[in-house]
């Protein structure tokens, strides 16, 4: 999962969205030094990505991705599985990707001092540029993956999305579809959204 979905999969409460966001930079027992709410994002983060590795569907749309994205195939997924969940949010979550947008946007600017130095430096091309709303066209997800590429140094050809999503796309859609609803029933039952 990339951060739309791991932001939706929080719940309502804005300190656990941002902790789940902010989850795959803070690493080990670093979690600690947040307020509660944020740690319980972060570890809800980690309970998401464990689940999802493991998980046989998963493993099979990560599997398609390989011979396409080589090592970065479970990355290149995470992202599609946002663009799957962007493009039908309004069925999944009962109101507009842009309204949900606009509220997590909100939030992630008023608690701009708990984000980690990382994505402090991201956060405001992020907003500005609605980075979430993005995530609901191709085209954005191939500019997310130019992001990342040029960014965080991943070894791929981002154009070969719309050929590969023409290819495969049918089919991983139908993996998220199966699979993702799984992964919310599981993550209501979260310790991490109960307490």
């Amino acid at each position: 999962m990339n951060y739309l979905a791991h932001i939706f999969l929080s719940g309502n409460d804005r300190c656990i969205q941002i902790g789940n966001f902010i989850g795959d930079g803070v690493k080990g027992d670093g979690y600690k030094q947040y307020p509660r709410k944020f740690q319980q994002g972060i570890l809800l983060h980690r309970e998401i990505d464990a689940f999802s590795d493991r998980h046989p569907l998963v493993r099979e749309a990560v599997g398609i991705g390989r011979e396409t994205f080589g090592r970065y195939s479970a990355v290149v997924n995470d992202i599609l599985f946002d663009y799957f969940l962007a493009s039908r949010f309004q069925d999944y979550a009962g109101l507009p990707l842009k309204r949900f947008s606009r509220r997590f946007y909100t939030a992630i600017a008023w608690n701009y001092r708990h984000l980690p130095e990382r994505f402090q430096g991201f956060i405001w091309h992020f907003i500005l540029t609605d980075r979430l709303c993005r995530y609901a066209s191709l085209t954005g997800i191939q500019q997310s993956l130019e992001i990342m590429t040029r960014y965080r140094g991943l070894q791929i050809d981002p154009a070969q999305t719309p050929l590969f999503m023409q290819e495969h796309g049918e089919r991983l859609q139908k993996i998220f579809r199966e699979f993702f609803p799984e992964l919310h029933e599981r993550c209501k039952q979260s310790i991490y959204l109960k307490s």
